[in-house]
Order: structure tokens, then C-alpha cells, then sequence
């Protein structure tokens, strides 16, 4: 198997999830070539704001792993994490980090910020960005497309935007 070949099962997920209305993010936890755990996004079908793909795939893993360590474990994510998922990865012990597209407004795992390779830190991800990286970017930008043709100002959930700082 091969990092694409995960990637495409990541991406079935953002599929899912975007037909639940969640932004289409994606992921899944493998071990040693054998799938552990896969979600999407549910933020809004759970109204959690901590409802990432990530985390839901990695409490997934670790459930069946029996344990939070998920060493030798590697994560497909369809979109570069953001600060709190980067930060997951780090804490279950995840050793590798594949994604698609970089983020440049949230990314935390090369863009913005680079938690899972901060030296200040007690654990080390390896990270290998850019992994179909077009596929999952167009499954992004037509979710966010067919918002705008249906009108919705879609930016960050169904009852609102964000806020502008001051």
C-alpha cells in the first residue's frame, strides 16, 4: 500500500463528511499497512468544536489499539492539521504525518506553525506534505464553491462567520 492509496481512503472520508454538511477534511490512522481508524470532520452533525477528522480518527485508533500511545502509527489527513491536531499527533505519539494541500491560514504542521517538528517538545512527527494535494484541494474548494452558488456565506458553520479581530 501506498501513501496515495491511503490519501484516496482519506478522501472517501472528507466525501462523507461533506455530505453531512462538514467542511470535507478527512483522515486515517494506519499501522504496519492495516487501516485502525478513519473519520471526518462531524463539527457540525456533533456541535463540537473539537470534532476534526484528526482527533476523532485518532480516539478511533486508540480505541482499538487499547492504548493512547500510537507509536509506529501514521496518520492521511486531506488538509495540513491545525494547531490543535498537530498537537494531538505529538501527544498520541503518531510517527508520521502525511497530508495533502498546506494551509496557509490554520496549518500547523509547516505553514504557520511547525508543532510536530518543534524541537521544544518530547515527541517527534515526520511530516510528508503534498500527498494528492490537488485531489483534495478541488473536494475543499467545490464544497465551498456550491456554498457560494447556493448562497450560503459558508465560513466557518451554518450560524455565522467568523468574527473580524479588531
Amino acid at each position: 500500500m501506498t501513501d496515495e492509496t491511503f490519501m484516496a481512503l482519506a478522501l472517501e472520508e472528507a466525501r462523507r463528511a461533506a455530505t453531512n454538511g462538514d467542511i470535507p477534511i478527512g483522515a486515517v490512522v494506519v499501522r504496519d499497512g492495516e487501516v485502525l481508524a478513519a473519520a471526518g470532520n462531524e463539527r457540525e452533525v456533533r456541535g463540537d468544536p473539537t470534532a476534526h477528522a484528526e482527533i476523532l480518527a485518532l480516539r478511533a485508533a486508540a480505541e482499538v489499539a487499547a492504548t493512547w500511545r500510537l507509536d509506529g502509527c501514521s496518520l492521511y489527513v486531506t488538509l495540513e492539521p491545525c494547531p490543535m491536531c498537530a498537537g494531538a499527533l505529538v501527544l498520541a505519539r503518531v510517527a508520521r504525518l502525511v497530508y495533502g494541500p498546506q494551509d496557509p491560514k490554520a496549518g500547523a504542521a509547516l505553514s504557520l506553525y511547525n508543532i510536530p517538528a518543534d524541537p521544544r517538545l518530547n515527541h517527534y512527527v515526520e511530516v510528508t506534505p503534498g500527498v494528492l494535494a490537488e485531489e483534495c484541494a478541488e473536494v475543499l474548494t467545490g464544497f465551498f464553491r456550491s456554498r457560494r452558488n447556493r448562497g450560503d456565506s459558508y465560513t466557518d458553520g451554518p450560524r455565522g462567520g467568523v468574527p473580524k479581530r479588531p
